[in-house]
């Protein structure tokens, strides 16, 4: 079988997020509109001038690990280890009967911060003989993507793309083309942060990034809305099994969706700001189609990156509009997830393999008063029912990293 005729499809999901303890619960939520944004309950928030997240609140670690790991892994890679473990039971592959042709693709954007920052507070406070050992496991990015492989037993390709938030699209990109060269027959890729604590919000508010809507939480998250002020932090975990398609027919796998391309590119601009013409996200979208082989008419869906930020919605409108046109429905999960940074792009991966599989665009939540500058065909208030045969999402990330991935139905 040739590179070309190697074709990926996707046969388990896995998620933890604000909306829901696994991808199920995290898709009806979003097809319902309902928002896992709220005040913050895991810190006191008070002494920051943000002090709502979209923290995930089912989830107890003790629920899923010993008493031993649930103390050395963090939270990040905690999320990860429990969606990939969704996500395997979900594909039901067998990792052991070929553990060289299995490999995990698994990105996040800061990794283990919460535990640094705790240990940094330790050394200062205690000493240097006091810092824990697991320090530096727990902390490094790549340790998602280890602990799954440790676990499943797979000894295939194993990575951990740190490319902000656009980490978990990237991490699903680099498992097709795994796939696609004949490296691997499967690949776990996705992605996890865990963010949501007092260094980070009060870093990204100083960048005047996040909403400061503090007395209607609910109502903050509004992407492509004109009177958006910015995005709401969250946190989560997300995995998707790819697999080449011929191996999960071989196995009786049920295909859920076909990934069939995806593209990357840099804006090349600015450390935190978007290219203002959009022309990075334009062409990873271009290349995307390309790389599937899909024209930009055939689109029926557009996951967008949507942040709710000023400057994000209205260069990816314009981005869009270049590529696609206007004939795509367009919405963004974030309004009910908020932004899961590294999580972003699988869990909105996960979106599009629902969209088309039960033809339920999830609506934008708070999308009250479209930005005039936007032009799209924004799906507001409620889903919409449409079949959709093509779908494409967008992952953006700080440092100017676009990707997008095409899925198509099964």
């Amino acid at each position: 079988m040739t590179r070309g005729e190697r074709r990926v499809v996707v046969t388990g999901m896995g998620a933890v997020t604000p909306l829901g303890a696994d991808a199920e619960q995290t898709w009806q939520a979003m097809v319902a509109g309902r928002s896992g944004v709220g005040p913050i309950r895991s810190f006191d928030a008070s002494p920051l001038p943000v002090r709502i997240a979209a923290e995930v609140r089912q989830f107890a670690a003790a629920d899923h690990f010993d008493v031993r790991d649930a103390r050395r892994v963090d939270r990040f890679a905690q999320l990860g280890i429990v969606a990939a473990r969704q996500a395997l039971a979900q594909s039901g592959l067998d990792v052991t009967r070929r553990p060289d042709r299995v490999g995990v693709v698994f990105g996040s954007g800061l990794g283990g911060l919460s535990t640094l920052v705790d240990q940094v507070g330790v050394l200062a406070d205690r000493g240097p003989t006091r810092v824990s050992p697991f320090l530096v496991p727990m902390m490094i990015p790549n340790m998602a993507a280890g602990q799954i492989a440790i676990e499943s037993g797979a000894t295939g390709p194993t990575s951990c793309p740190v490319t902000a938030c656009a980490a978990s699209a990237t991490a699903i990109g680099e498992a097709v083309d795994l796939i696609r060269m004949d490296r691997a027959d499967a690949v776990v890729a996705g992605g996890a942060d865990a963010t949501v604590a007092p260094l980070c919000i009060a870093a990204f508010a100083q960048m005047k990034a996040l909403s400061s809507r503090n007395d209607d939480p609910e109502s903050a998250s509004r992407p492509f809305d004109a009177d958006r002020d910015g995005f709401v932090l969250g946190e989560g975990g997300a995995a998707l099994v790819l697999e080449e398609r011929e191996h999960a027919r071989a196995r009786g796998a049920t295909a859920l969706a076909e990934v069939a391309g995806w593209g990357a590119s840099c804006d090349a601009h600015h450390l935190t700001a978007p290219d203002p013409h959009g022309a990075g996200a334009a062409a990873a979208m271009q290349a995307a189609l390309a790389d599937a082989r899909v024209s930009a008419g055939a689109v029926g869906y557009l996951n967008a990156h949507g942040t709710s930020t000023q400057l994000n919605d209205r260069t990816e409108a314009m981005a869009i509009r270049d590529v696609v046109g206007t004939g795509a429905a367009v919405s963004s999960t974030k309004g009910v997830t908020g932004h899961l940074l590294g999580a972003a792009g699988a869990v909105e991966a996960i979106a599009c393999v629902q969209v088309l599989a039960s033809g339920l665009v999830p609506p934008t939540l708070n999308l009250e008063r479209p930005d005039p500058d936007c032009g799209l065909d924004l799906v507001a208030g409620e889903a919409r029912e449409q079949p959709v045969d093509v779908a494409l999402s967008n992952s953006f990330g700080f440092g100017g990293h676009n990707v997008t991935l095409v899925l198509r139905r099964a």
